[in-house]
């Protein structure tokens, strides 16, 4: 083997070594990505999670409410059928 296709193998075991390199670097960026995603999921569902709370807070005040409401609903018709019954 001349000097110049010892040449030429070293020069394509260096292209070789390049293309791994650089794809070695992309897939190194997209597990970085990735990790960062990964690492803010839970902070986006705590956040999640907080908002739901406070909705379930207020829906069980607001049926409270409308609870409330019904019962002084009920007994006004109460009141009224019992006199009507009464008189």
């Amino acid at each position: 083997m001349d000097s110049n296709d010892q040449f030429q193998l070293l020069e394509d075991k260096l292209s070789k070594a390049i293309e791994v390199f650089k794809r070695t670097q992309t897939e190194k960026r997209a597990l970085e990505q990735e990790v960062e995603k990964l690492k803010e999921e839970p902070k986006a569902r705590a956040q999640a999670m907080s908002v739901m709370e406070r909705e379930l807070i207020a829906l069980r005040r607001e049926r409270e409410e409308v609870r409330v409401r019904m019962e002084k609903l009920l007994q006004r018709i109460d009141a009224l059928t019992s006199e009507e019954s009464s008189g």
